[in-house]
């Protein structure tokens, strides 16, 4: 095997662990990117597309890639992130490379000197061409910029991709998104605001629990703006991308341009804004974008998973201004809306599931509409693979460990009520500040069982009984677990408790 290969081995298991420790999200902006050139004398270097990157990257990741790394290979002393020249071909030294990958290379120097912080990588350039290209608007100061390479600056129809948008999903359109009663006002606000011809109501504001359908609206409004006006000019991105962009232009001293990035589009969409609560310097500048293009009758449309008056960390006259226009709930799904949801998603995958199997999953499976769509994805790949049949037991097997969470899926509140009912104590113990044994000992196994049958944080649970800290929480876990070890009644008092909330 060649030192090239085996290092392509090696990074990719690295890229794993980091993918899996930093999450899709920040794998996919900052690390998936990287590309390794060369391991000369114990240093493995690393080359990127640009310098606001690689700056990030030593900053935030490089220690953890060189531990991995010398984990993977004890032979690496040291890892070197570089920007990628402006060309790469034999007569600078660099190993030839052709084709469409190359061009993507190619152009990374270039991009790096205008200061643009991000270049699509290949994946990214050729999910972009699927999509028959992305979002309006161009870059600031594009005249003065290096031409780009066909693949990458338009997208077949003579249009320039917005290197500031984020790409979006073919699968997420008004029709392939199953109404009822749960989101029937969210959608319809969302076709509401995609079909106009003027601004009806600003900003649209979507908000609802994870997996619930708002990134499938943000992106559905996106791709009928876009057929319906091709001249209107839109950027979609994230509330992190939004910050990110913010950062680099206070970095590099280029707020002007940023201004005029954000507040000369038609259309504004920010998914996830909750993620700029407490960034103090974010909200300012992103309650003066939302200001400037209300101003002008632009329309604005922003998602979060709380309603505006609901988002801690957030400046009060930011979430007036966020309530000002249309705010639209997407509420849990019902029983009804989910089996419509998986018969769609059949639909779309051309597979043929029995109508029990369907009904099973809209049963068992109440979380989100991701999870659901998950486990119809994992049903329908393992009939593939393994070439059996799909029946109920075969989904049964097959979804066992998801079965599990979602049985043993309970609420604090749940858990306190039932707690409070078994000793005999009123609700309003759980959170008050009364430190009698008789109230003390039930909290604590309430705490515990918290901790043992929900999701929620040991923060988050502290906060559910009176504000509590969370080393108050880890002391009546810890508490619990001694008294269930040494005294029998004890335990099976807890165990009992335990069996009424799972079943």
């Amino acid at each position: 095997m060649s030192v090239q290969a085996s290092l392509d081995q090696q990074w990719a298991r690295i890229s794993g662990r980091l993918k899996d420790e930093v999450g899709e999200t920040a794998y996919r902006s900052w690390l998936k990117p990287l590309t390794v050139e060369d391991f000369i004398g114990g240093q493995v270097r690393i080359v990127v597309p640009t310098r606001f990157m690689r700056d990030w990257i030593r900053t935030h990741y490089a220690d953890r890639i060189r531990a991995l790394w010398t984990g993977e290979n004890p032979g690496v002393q040291s890892v070197e992130i570089v920007v990628a020249p402006p060309r790469n071909d034999a007569s600078l030294g660099g190993a030839l490379t052709t084709g469409p990958r190359a061009a993507a290379n190619a152009t990374a120097g270039p991009l790096a000197e205008t200061g643009i912080d991000h270049l699509p990588t290949y994946d990214e350039v050729q999910a972009s061409a699927s999509l028959n290209g992305g979002l309006h608007g161009g870059l600031n100061g594009a005249a003065e910029a290096p031409a780009l390479p066909a693949f990458i600056a338009g997208n077949g129809l003579g249009e320039e991709r917005d290197d500031v948008s984020a790409l979006l999903d073919p699968r997420f359109t008004f029709e392939n998104f199953v109404v009822g009663k749960p989101n029937e006002l969210a959608f319809a606000a969302a076709r509401r605001v995609a079909d106009a011809n003027a601004v009806t109501f600003n900003p649209l504001f979507l908000y609802g629990g994870v997996g619930l359908g708002k990134t499938h609206l943000m992106h559905a409004i996106a791709w009928h703006i876009r057929k319906k006006d091709p001249a209107r000019r839109v950027i979609y991105l994230s509330a992190e991308k939004f910050m990110y962009q913010f950062i680099r232009a206070l970095r590099y001293k280029d707020t002007m341009a940023f201004k005029e990035q954000f507040r000369s589009v038609d259309v504004l969409m920010i998914d996830d804004v909750q993620f700029i609560s407490g960034k103090d310097s974010t909200q300012e500048e992103f309650f003066h974008t939302f200001n400037a293009l209300v101003d002008q009758n632009r329309q604005v449309i922003i998602s979060a998973d709380k309603s505006p008056s609901d988002l801690e960390g957030m400046e009060e006259r930011l979430r007036s201004r966020l309530g000002w226009g249309l705010v639209a709930d997407i509420h849990p799904t019902t029983y009804e809306l989910r089996l419509g949801i998986l018969q769609s998603k059949g639909e779309q995958m051309r597979v043929q599931i029995p109508q029990k199997v369907l009904e099973f999953l809209a049963h068992k499976i109440t979380s989100n509409v991701r999870e659901l769509e998950g486990a119809l994805n994992r049903i329908v790949a393992h009939a593939e693979l393994v070439g059996r049949a799909i029946t109920l037991e075969s989904s049964q097997e097959v979804l066992h460990d998801l079965l599990r969470a979602s049985n043993r899926r309970v609420t604090i509140e749940e858990i306190q009520k039932k707690v409070a009912e078994h000793y005999n104590i009123r609700l309003a113990d759980m959170s008050s500040a009364r430190r009698a044994r008789a109230v003390a000992r039930p909290r604590q196994v309430a705490m515990y069982l918290s901790k043992q049958l929900t999701a929620r944080s040991l923060p988050e649970i502290g906060r559910k009984f009176g504000d509590r800290d969370h080393t108050t929480v880890m002391h009546a876990v810890r508490k619990v677990e001694e008294l269930c070890a040494t005294d029998p009644t004890f335990s099976e008092d807890v165990e009992l408790l335990r069996r009424m909330l799972e079943g």
